[in-house]
Parts: structure tokens; C-alpha cells; sequence
């Protein structure tokens, strides 16, 4: 494996290179400021598999081939004093979910709780941007999506349920809040991504092929679980020993919050692909709670108690041999205060992506540090 020069860029020059990236291919600027929003505050946390790195294979591409509208139509279905239905119409699913989200926020602060569901969208980003919205505002957050088929259910090796997050965000007293985001799978495809930009096997366990037999070779697995010749396993590993079956229900659960309340696409459904295996859009679904905690309690008294909860967890004894315990958002946070100074660190791979998207576009105002 080569070795990679890895280049820093401030966060404010790629957050305005990735909006007048979705500008130039037809998302209106206000529109394309959000998507950038989120996309620059998945790389601010660390979580490389959601930031720029998802810029050109997903969105940008997806816009090119004619299977995401770069225009939103949020058009609001069924609306109630604490609840609402959206169709996004397969636009933008960074923007269809930063209002649900907001929808869901606004009915929590007159009526203590909110909830939205979305049919017809497209990948949202990070999920944990939704809840951090509801931490502003004193809330807890939560949030799930369905997604392209990529998990194999329990003793199964068909990819019938996508990596279906459940995402959940509480406001504490400490710098940082506790989000808890991550997959009902072992790991996710974003994940999988970024091992191999960086040219990596992947760990066994992560992948099955149609045998039930692990797979690691990285590269070939990200299109085979296109083609359906492997599988993600459940939250949990292969088979009930290490509790696969709880990943495997939690996952079903996202998929059916996510598609039965708002009558919506799932399973198959969300392949991409219509009968002739053309192209097409994924129609997603999405749910997203707030919950206003002063209609429970006095907020302070809250985040005091999540903090406790919180610092004694990490106070605890710690195994032979590991120096810290974390709780969820920490490392987030830590890797802000690593990054907020130097910038998003980009590879050959993400490089490459930067390079042809300015060249498409004609963006010569940007200069990059690894450009000669």
C-alpha cells in the first residue's frame, strides 16, 4: 500500500466549495447552504464517512444522473397540533430533513412533543445533525431512516434492510452533549468507504456473502452489495450468539417508522433500480421526534442529572490496559477541538473528487493546498 500525503482544509473554504459545487449543478443557493451545513459539520466531528467524502458519489452524481432533484418540493401532507406528513418528492434529503426536523421542534415547544415522518426523500447526511437542532432548543432529539438494502436479516444472506440508524441527541451540562448515532448494522457503507480510500480490508464480521461466510476484501464488497452478493450484518454479528437478532430488530423497526406511517417505499423498494435495472430515484423515509424537556422537568435539572450520568460512567473502573472510558458525543467533540484549527484532512481519493468537480464546474476561485 502506497503511502498517501494527507492535506488539510479549513472548514469555511470547503463549506463554500461544496455549495457552489451544488449551486452548479442546479440546487438553489439557500438550498445548497444547508446541504453544505451539514455535510461540513459531519467532517467538524470526525465523521469522515458523511462529509465531503459523500459529496461527489451521492449527491453531486446522483444530480447528473437524473435520479435526485436538485430543487426540493417539501410539499406537507397531513399536519396536526403534534404531528405531520411530508413528501419530499425525491429533492435534496438534507433540506427536506432540516424542516421536518424543524417542524417537529416548533410543535414540541407549544404542545411538548413532535413528530414528523417523510416519504419520497434522499439520503439526509449525518443523522445526528437533527438531534443536535433539538439540543438547541433544549429538546431531545431523535431520528431514523431507511436506506438501500445492505443488511441480511438473522440466518439470512439476501441484503434486504438498509443500515436504518436510530439516532438519538440529549442536552447535558457538559461542552458537549450525549448523540448516539450510529447503524443497526456491525458498521455502515460509509464506513466501509472510507477503508477503502485508504486501501484497507475490512475487519471480519463486518460482511457475509451469499454463503454466510465473512468477506473483507474492501473494494470488491462495495459493489457486490450493490449487486446483492453480500450483506451487511446486523448490529450484533452473524447468527443470535453475539445477539445479531437485536440489530436485526432494530433495524426492522427504523424501516417500519420509517415507511408504514407515511405509506412509503422500503425493502426492495429501495434498490434504485426500477424493474429493467434502470436508474431511479430511492424514495428514503425518514421520522424525526422532539421532545421539549421543560414540559417534564426544569431543563438545568435535566442536563445537571445527564452530566452525572454522564461523568460517572467515565469515572468508572476501567479494564486492564484502557486508559479512558467514553460516553457517546465525546469523541465528536474531541475531534472538533482537533480539527477546528487545522482544518478537514483530505487523501488522494477525496482529492481526486475535488479536483474533477472544479474542473466540471470551472470553480477556479478555489486553490487548494494540494494542487501544484
Amino acid at each position: 500500500m502506497k503511502d498517501e500525503t494527507t492535506y488539510r482544509i479549513p472548514f469555511d473554504i470547503l463549506e463554500a466549495f461544496m455549495t457552489d459545487a451544488l449551486k452548479g449543478i442546479g440546487v438553489p443557493e439557500e438550498d445548497a447552504k444547508i446541504c453544505a451545513d451539514i455535510l461540513i459539520t459531519s467532517d467538524k466531528r470526525g465523521i469522515d464517512s458523511h462529509g465531503i467524502g459523500r459529496l461527489k458519489p451521492i449527491y453531486y452524481d446522483r444530480i447528473k444522473q437524473g435520479i435526485q432533484n436538485p430543487v426540493t418540493e417539501f410539499e406537507v401532507v397531513k399536519d396536526t397540533f403534534t404531528t405531520a406528513v411530508i413528501d419530499g418528492h425525491d429533492g435534496m434529503g438534507h433540506v427536506i430533513a432540516k424542516k421536518a426536523m424543524q417542524m417537529a421542534i416548533d410543535k414540541a415547544k407549544v404542545y411538548g412533543m413532535g413528530m414528523t415522518v417523510v416519504r419520497n426523500s434522499t439520503h439526509y447526511g449525518f443523522a445526528g445533525y437533527y438531534p443536535l437542532m433539538a439540543i438547541e432548543n433544549n429538546m431531545i432529539g431523535m431520528t431514523g431512516t431507511n436506506a438501500r438494502p445492505s443488511i441480511a436479516p438473522t440466518f439470512g444472506v439476501e441484503n434486504m434492510l438498509g443500515t436504518n440508524p436510530i439516532t438519538v441527541g440529549v442536552p447535558s451540562d457538559e461542552p458537549f452533549p450525549f448523540v448516539l448515532d450510529c447503524a443497526t448494522s456491525v458498521s455502515q457503507r460509509g464506513k466501509i468507504e472510507v477503508y477503502d480510500r485508504e486501501n484497507k480490508d475490512l475487519p471480519d464480521g463486518w460482511v457475509i456473502d451469499r454463503q454466510g461466510n465473512s468477506r473483507t476484501d474492501t473494494k470488491q464488497i462495495l459493489i457486490d452489495l450493490v449487486k446483492g452478493e453480500a450483506a451487511l450484518t446486523p448490529l450484533g454479528g452473524i447468527g443470535e450468539d453475539t445477539g445479531g437478532y437485536k440489530g436485526y430488530g432494530y433495524a426492522t423497526f427504523v424501516e417500519i417508522l420509517s415507511a408504514a406511517l407515511q405509506s412509503g417505499s422500503f425493502l426492495k423498494g429501495l434498490l434504485g433500480f426500477d424493474a429493467n435495472g434502470q436508474a431511479q430515484p430511492y424514495h428514503l423515509g425518514h421520522f424525526f421526534i422532539a421532545i421539549n424537556i421543560e414540559n417534564f422537568t426544569e431543563p438545568e435539572s435535566f442536563k445537571k442529572i445527564t452530566g452525572d450520568i454522564l461523568r460517572d460512567l467515565r469515572a468508572s473502573e476501567k479494564m486492564p490496559g484502557q486508559e479512558r472510558i467514553y460516553t457517546a458525543g465525546e469523541k465528536e467533540y474531541d475531534a472538533w477541538l482537533d480539527r477546528k484549527d487545522k482544518g478537514t484532512p483530505v487523501n488522494d481519493a477525496l482529492i481526486k473528487d475535488i479536483l474533477d468537480i472544479k474542473a466540471e464546474l470551472g470553480l477556479d476561485q478555489y486553490h487548494f493546498p494540494f494542487e501544484k
